[in-house]
């Protein structure tokens, strides 16, 4: 770890009223010039620490919270560096601003996803502290006539050494704030951390506890109505009539308003809302896409497996002529699944649009995003809008894309006032932007004792990064959907190509807990597990021997075998079901987000083919840990997350709409059927990994390697169904 940080070009200070602000670009760069001339409001936007005259330190929060614990860690790095407590800091969103709050890991969007969230801030953040500190303690030497060397800071209190005196970070703000910029700013040795790697409660579980938490569904405004809302159920459709009337004449019900693609029943209260919305007499225009289902884009998915101009990510030795050369050769094809979100919180977005603004209210991973589909949405400047950002129950990728902020803008212009838009259950997994569908083919070519010359890894599917971020593309490979395409793997010879692949018209794919990764994980270890089984060798030291002797994989695969008695024969389970049921036992290995993941996941199939998962054991290396409860809660709940989809997720298409509505069709695993779940973590001091999707990403794989080992049987497609 560095112990100094250059510090001109990462930050820029501003002197804030009578207040000491500091903000960092997490771009790299310096944002826009400020000038200090005249006092800057509370709430300078390229300000990421303010400390007011109280001693309290405000935090501008550039990413948002959404279960994953983020704002604890955060305010953890800067309240090290700072030397404050904890207690003491206080948090505000970040306004729609890339230049001042973009993330670097993510493009430069100010987005939160990704995992990459602390791998971003790690050291801005930290920077930010210590070079706040810094000036606190200056202002304290000078106003004593004494040596900086002589002054220490902790608690948010200047001490002087010789002789005891003390000044207060709140008394010290207006003489630190007139100081010129340090040069370079020390951070502290990971030894001498009193707050980072230690267990600390999260910041906003009280809030959650007691129920005074806002998030964006909570929004309650003088005056605002309520509106339930129904577009096309056909992707692409449009709205070709409706019967208003018996609306209209139920009590409660102000209004009916529409857009080409929706219409929504404006009323007193949300109850009237859907009950109105129910009594419409609505037709729609399916066009084109009414003849669209699974099995077509399957089967063009599947053309995609034949084309001859495959985008090539990767490249090494001549795999075609160690495949002609091979003793052996093993192919397989596998399906993975659209897949929705689901997020407990239903989509929601309360709009508030007049002749000169439109404030937006609202639980969003992108706040840029936001306000630019307002823009669009309204026809007013940029400037004009306001997004007023909440906690979010429920991200996992959904709340990255702004069509429902698109579409309830564009709404709320027939509306005076505030209004709220809720979609049902129903509406939020029907009108998902869902995880692609993919397919995936693999060929090895194997010697005679079983070990591979070589493999190639075709990847066919939508581009999301196509979508959002064209430039992105790197002579047509979705770096996204190849992701860990080839695992953390040293293969003789390798080639992993890609295809893209779009659905029909109208059917948009977007970022789900893991996007590429989830889907690649799945293929690959499925694949490299059918070469073991092929070699007669166990999964583990088979895995062993095609990692890198450098790779930290190596470490996690270990460990996870140790703790998960890997080479003892399986115990029965606790509760074993229906005679006849078999046990096995799967392994699979992750590196991706910045982590390094290795899984065992224990499973039960029972004579009529339900599969429980009975336990899963996880060994991570993320690097350096910034708060170990947040870890552990992370990887528990994305391994949950994940097992729901390798038993049950799946979206699928007849006439061109989605045939699931709800929790009874699109099924969550239940808290009965959760499994116990393991969790080490391997000492580090590498910087951060991400932690909030690698679980997701290798539980699917190790659940379905654990049923081959159960049945004897090869499933090969998402989700998992013996039967």
């Amino acid at each position: 770890m560095s112990a100094a940080t250059p510090a001109v070009s990462r930050r820029v200070f501003l002197v804030a009223g009578s207040a000491l602000a500091i903000g960092v670009s997490l771009q790299g760069g310096l944002p826009a010039p400020v000038h200090a001339a005249p006092p800057s409001p509370p709430f300078e936007p390229n300000a990421f620490i303010r400390i007011d005259t109280d001693g309290t330190v405000t935090l501008t929060m550039a990413r948002v919270e959404m279960g994953q614990g983020i704002y604890t860690a955060l305010s953890m790095l800067i309240a090290e560096e700072l030397e404050v407590p904890l207690a003491r800091v206080t948090l505000q969103h970040a306004p729609p601003d890339t230049a001042r709050y973009g993330n670097p890991r993510a493009g430069g969007g100010q987005i939160t996803g990704g995992s990459n969230s602390i791998m971003g801030a790690w050291e801005p953040m930290r920077t930010a502290g210590a070079a706040a500190r810094s000036m606190l303690v200056s202002a304290a030497a000078q106003e004593w006539g004494v040596a900086v060397s002589e002054c220490t800071a902790r608690d948010g209190v200047v001490h002087h050494s010789g002789s005891g005196r003390q000044l207060s970070y709140g008394h010290l703000t207006r003489s630190a704030a007139r100081l010129p910029l340090p040069q370079q700013v020390a951070l502290k040795p990971s030894d001498a951390f009193r707050l980072i790697g230690k267990p600390v409660p999260r910041l906003e579980a009280p809030q959650k506890v007691n129920g005074s938490t806002v998030y964006g569904i909570d929004v309650r405004l003088p005056g605002m109505r309520f509106a339930a809302v129904a577009a096309s159920p056909v992707f692409g459709g449009t709205l070709k009539a409706v019967d208003e009337q018996p609306a209209l004449a139920l009590p409660g019900v102000r209004q009916v308003v529409r857009t080409a693609t929706a219409v929504a029943v404006v009323a007193d209260h949300t109850w009237a809302a859907r009950q109105g919305l129910a009594a419409l007499k609505i037709e729609w225009d399916s066009g084109a896409g009414a003849s669209v289902s699974t099995a077509l884009l399957r089967q063009a998915l599947e053309q995609g497996l034949k084309r001859q101009d495959a985008a090539v990510a990767l490249s090494q030795g001549d795999i075609e002529a160690v495949m002609k050369a091979a003793p052996t050769r093993h192919s397989a094809v596998y399906h993975s699944p659209f897949l929705a979100h689901a997020a407990m919180e239903p989509i929601n977005c309360t709009v508030h649009l007049q002749v000169d603004g439109c404030d937006v209210w609202v639980g969003t991973q992108a706040p840029v995003r936001a306000r630019d589909a307002a823009v669009l949405a309204s026809g007013l400047p940029a400037d004009k809008i306001r997004i007023h950002n909440h906690l979010i129950g429920g991200g996992f990728g959904r709340r990255l894309e702004a069509d429902y902020v698109e579409q309830s803008v564009a709404l709320a212009k027939h509306v005076q006032g505030p209004v709220q838009f809720i979609w049902s259950r129903e509406e939020d997994i029907q009108h998902d932007i869902p995880r692609p569908m993919y397919a995936d083919q693999f060929h090895a070519a194997i010697d005679a004792q079983g070990r591979p010359l070589g493999i190639a890894h075709r990847v066919v599917g939508s581009s999301i990064l196509g979508r959002v971020a064209p430039a992105a593309l790197r002579n047509g490979v979705d770096g996204d959907a190849v992701e860990a395409g080839l695992g953390p793997y040293a293969w003789p010879a390798a080639r992993l190509d890609y295809v893209r692949q779009e659905p029909m018209a109208g059917l948009t794919t977007g970022w789900w807990r893991g996007v590429g990764p989830t889907h690649n994980c799945f293929v690959v270890e499925s694949f490299v597990d059918e070469l073991a089984v092929l070699a007669r060798h166990d999964p583990v030291a088979y895995r062993l021997g095609l990692l890198p002797a450098t790779s930290r994989v190596r470490a996690v695969l270990e460990l996870v075998a140790q703790k998960s008695q890997w080479r003892e024969p399986l115990r029965p389970a606790k509760d074993a079901g229906e005679p006849g049921a078999r046990r096995g036992r799967g392994v699979a290995v992750l590196a991706a987000f910045g982590s390094f993941m290795a899984q065992v996941a224990e499973v039960t199939v029972q004579p009529s083919g339900d599969i429980r998962v009975d336990r899963v054991v996880c060994a991570v290396d993320c690097g350096m840990v910034v708060n170990p409860d947040t870890v552990q809660a992370q990887v528990d709940g994305s391994i949950q997350f994940g097992v729901t989809a390798a038993l049950w997720g799946e979206i699928t298409i007849q006439g061109g709409r989605v045939e699931q509505s709800n929790f009874h069709d699109y099924r969550l695993l239940r808290l009965s059927e959760a499994p116990r779940v393991d969790v080490h973590v391997l000492p580090s001091t590498q910087a951060p990994g991400g932690i909030g999707e690698p679980g997701t990403s290798a539980v699917i794989a190790a659940v379905a390697n654990a049923v081959a080992a159960a049945t004897g049987r090869r499933l090969r497609s998402l989700p998992l169904r013996v039967g």
